[in-house]
């Protein structure tokens, strides 16, 4: 099987420092009892990395994840998203942050951000690892990003082509 050309957009080094810096930008805003919740499956490795970055800090939220899907195999958004499974522990009376893999058109994060909201959660901080130029701005913009993407398609470092390049410890643009 021939793989396409990657063009790497950012490497692994650069990727651990972003992250780095979103952690400690995330971390005096994160007091008291938060819950971490990994939108699955695209932002797994992200979050992990981010755990143990906020935990170099002594922050340590709970761990849960919500797996949510509006591409299947697709490279653009159905504009429908679907809970596929839910959180497993409740989050009523606690802070969540929201942790993705890309802000694109924002439906995904305000989507989870109304899903947990009913479920009691004091508030929803939103977080992802990259920022499409295109996505919503004021309120309905995502909290926090570790970079600014390309206006391209991603793969790497959790990011698929219906379901290949996860595992990529970089972030690759296909064309």
């Amino acid at each position: 099987m021939s793989h396409p050309e990657f063009e790497k957009v950012l490497s692994e080094a650069d990727l651990m420092a972003r992250i780095d810096d979103l952690a400690a930008r995330l971390a005096p805003s994160l007091e008291g009892e938060w819950t971490a919740i990994n939108i699955l499956i695209g932002a797994t490795p992200f979050t992990s990395d981010l755990m143990k970055a906020l935990a170099r800090l002594n922050v340590h939220p709970m761990l849960d994840a919500l797996w949510l899907e509006s591409y299947r195999d697709a490279r653009e958004s159905s504009g429908r998203v679907v809970v596929r499974a839910d959180i497993s522990r409740p989050v009523k009376g606690r802070g969540v942050l929201l942790i993705d893999d890309v802000f694109d058109t924002g439906r995904t994060l305000a989507f989870a951000r109304q899903h947990l909201l009913s479920k009691g959660a004091r508030k929803v901080v939103t977080c992802a690892l990259a920022r499409k130029p295109w996505a919503p701005e004021g309120e309905d913009n995502v909290d926090y990003h570790a970079f600014d993407a390309p206006g391209r398609f991603l793969v790497g470092y959790g990011m698929d082509d219906a379901g290949l390049y996860r595992g990529l410890p970089y972030i690759a643009a296909l064309d």
